[in-house]
């Protein structure tokens, strides 16, 4: 049972990331011969080469303006908060940059009141905390508070540098409230993208729960999370020999932990449809695929020292 779905979780991998090469590619569709991921969306194997990734990347990290490490802290935190590009681009629109300098907690809260009333401020792919540690009746408000203590009070971008690994850092950012363990794993993550930190993204992971349930539905119930996801990051190579298959890695890029991570989510999802009889408290996909306009030019981090 355990080495038939192991292969079929990595088989799930491969078929995602053949579909991300034939779109690379300008293939025609249909990218995959699979009924259920024709019809749904599922994310990159690599979590870096979704648009949100690319959006970060190229819009707030590697922006054509160069900022120090604290405005680059800032600005992460800032986009990964609501995560939508829409709510970066209007708020560059209305402030001409996002950083410390134009950082207020009032005229920024003025502005995410009003703009929530013509559209959604925030992604729904995380469910954002939204209780009033603050004080605050509206949860951008106490974000935005959250901000405030972070940079005008703590001076976390200070803190962060400090930090030798990639666990400190993850510590410093979840002794924060209104962010949990998964939010700080995915924070720390999108901080390391940046070339101010190099912590070893490797020695550390924290499973969400969309991954839980796939890792049960893989190894049955088991008692560490993390060791499963280091587990199975470690033996990669190795399996997909195992089973004669081919994963298209990125250059020299093996799947990294969070990656594994996101992939049991994704594989979790994927088997509503091909495996409805394992049983979870969650029993549909919800998103339907629809093929995105515009094309992307994928970029990486810096650091990485290799393209697409």
């Amino acid at each position: 049972m355990e080495n038939k779905m192991l292969k079929q979780f990595w088989n799930f991998a491969v078929e995602r990331q053949n579909i991300f090469y034939k779109k690379l590619l300008n293939k025609s569709e249909p990218y995959t011969n699979d009924s259920i991921m024709q019809k749904y969306k599922f994310c990159n194997a690599y979590r870096v080469l979704d648009r949100v990734s690319q959006f970060l990347l190229k819009e707030v990290i590697y922006s054509k303006k160069k900022y120090g490490y604290e405005d680059t802290v800032f600005r992460i935190l800032y986009f990964k908060i609501f995560n939508l590009q829409s709510t970066w681009i209007e708020t560059e629109k209305h402030f001409g940059e996002i950083s410390l300098k134009t950082f207020d907690f009032n005229k920024y809260s003025q502005f995410l009141t009003s703009l929530k009333e013509r559209q959604a401020i925030y992604n729904s792919a995380y469910i954002m905390c939204a209780n009033k540690v603050y004080g605050f009746n509206y949860k951008h408000e106490n974000h935005l508070y959250l901000l405030h203590k972070m940079f005008k009070e703590d001076y976390l971008p200070k803190k962060l540098v400090a930090c030798k690994t990639f666990e400190e850092a993850f510590n410093t950012i979840v002794s924060y409230p209104l962010i949990g363990n998964f939010l700080a794993y995915q924070y720390v993550t999108d901080l390391n993208y940046s070339h101010y930190f190099n912590w070893d993204d490797n020695s550390f992971t924290v499973s969400g729960p969309g991954s839980k349930r796939g890792i049960r539905k893989v190894f049955g119930n088991v008692k560490n999370y993390e060791e499963k996801i280091m587990e199975t990051y470690l033996t990669q190579e190795k399996a997909l020999k195992e089973f004669n298959l081919n994963f298209k890695y990125l250059k020299n890029h093996k799947l990294s932990p969070i990656d594994i991570q996101n992939l049991f989510c994704e594989f979790d999802k994927y088997l509503r449809e091909a495996s409805p009889e394992l049983k979870s408290n969650r029993k549909k996909i919800k998103t339907k695929y629809k093929k995105t306009q515009g094309e992307i030019n994928y970029i990486l981090p810096a650091k990485w020292n290799s393209s697409v």
